[in-house]
């Protein structure tokens, strides 16, 4: 088993911070990365001015490598909505049909279409909480539903707020079966499950650097299929175009459009101090590998199962949650100031829909898992008093 990176990361032994989910702590590596792109920033006659190019296709390949891509295929852009943008803009669901969402799921998904409904024509569907927790089974039935046609599924990979699974496999078949097409919010998947797009064939998958993958606020990729890399992208950038070079003259040469899915990639997207932080996060996660990764989470939430069991948590079932986030659900609802009591005790996690979401990851070991488990004791026994 993958042993604890702990000692990649600048991480007290009295602090257990199980928040990944929320934030990612920044390994040793990329805070390094971090203070060379800004000392370059400082100094800009001394950059190569090959420099940044060079970053963004180190960051392209590496975010690509993460979910068995090409680069070609991959954009550089700032957000999760932003990629929701760019699907909204290339992908029309027709007048009629239908575009599938869940109860509840973040809102970069959902947003998009919602605005777009009124003018386009179309249905924005929202699949329900399933009361025995299969979100997969709840949305194939919804996509074998009669009725109008089935456009699109914009969804995550699993619930942001509690960690539960969604099988993208039986989900992506059911949809091809509908002639219909299949973006993935991944960004509690990329680097921490498999999702190969060769496999998977989606229309576009989206993923932030800030959180599993280790890099900084405000750098994403979207891959986009080769199906839909004609489509017209969301700003409109020189290199976006064939022929805008600011070294030759005349300077608006070739205004067609940039072959691939670089045609895609954000304005000003040459930030060669934030790309290479998070160039340096992919490459990590890379090295170790989803398998891996899955395998280290899923020893530590299952021992968080154990011992939050053992103080009366109520817990999903193992097999109806992604490995590396495990939620804990409260009777009459998380008492006030739980979260703060749990940070007080240096025990971090997340409130999220009236559950604490507890999101392990490399850096954390077995001495995370039991003190947080006994912060969790002790603040619940707290709360008791109080009440």
């Amino acid at each position: 088993m993958l042993a604890s990176q702990r000692h990649l990361f600048d991480i007290p032994r009295d602090v257990a911070y199980l928040n990944a989910a929320a934030w990612s702590p920044l390994p040793l590596a990329v805070q390094e990365a971090g203070r060379m792109g800004v000392g370059r920033k400082t100094h800009p006659w001394g950059v190569d001015p090959a420099l940044p190019g060079r970053v963004i296709e180190r960051a392209r390949t590496a975010a690509a490598a993460l979910i068995g891509a090409e680069a070609q295929d991959v954009a550089v852009i700032p957000s999760v909505s932003y990629g929701v943008a760019i699907a909204g803009k290339v992908f029309a669901p027709p007048a009629g049909s239908r575009v599938l969402v869940f109860e509840d799921d973040h809102s970069s998904p959902v947003l998009e279409w919602l605005a777009r409904a009124p003018a386009q024509g179309f249905t924005v569907e929202t699949v329900k909480r399933p009361a025995d927790g299969d979100w997969t089974a709840a949305v194939e039935e919804a996509i074998a539903k009669p009725g109008a046609p089935l456009s699109i599924a914009s969804i995550s990979n699993l619930h942001w707020a509690d960690g539960a699974l969604l099988d993208m496999d039986r989900i992506a078949a059911a949809l091809k079966a509908k002639g219909a097409a299949l973006l993935i919010d991944a960004t509690h998947g990329a680097g921490m499950m498999d999702l190969d797009v060769k496999r998977l064939d989606p229309d576009f998958l989206i993923f932030p650097t800030y959180k599993w993958v280790l890099g900084p606020y405000g750098r994403a990729f979207i891959y986009i299929a080769k199906r839909h890399q004609d489509g017209v992208p969301l700003e409109q950038t020189g290199f976006g175009r064939k022929g805008v070079l600011n070294d030759r003259v005349p300077y608006l040469s070739d205004l067609s459009y940039a072959p691939t899915a670089r045609r895609f990639d954000m304005g000003e997207r040459d930030h060669f101090v934030g790309l290479e932080m998070a160039a340096v996060g992919l490459e990590l996660m890379a090295s170790w590998g989803h398998a891996a990764i899955g395998e280290r989470c899923g020893m530590l939430t299952a021992r968080l199962e154990k011992g939050l069991a053992e103080a009366g948590a109520i817990l999903p079932k193992r097999s109806l949650r992604a490995p590396h986030i495990l939620s804990v659900s409260f009777p009459k609802g998380m008492p006030d100031g739980f979260i703060e009591a749990m940070a007080a005790e240096k025990a971090f996690a997340a409130p999220r829909l009236g559950r604490m979401r507890i999101s392990p990851h490399v850096y954390n070991d077995e001495e995370d898992v039991d003190r947080f488990v006994a912060a969790y004791a002790r603040c619940l026994r707290g709360t008791a008093v109080a009440a």
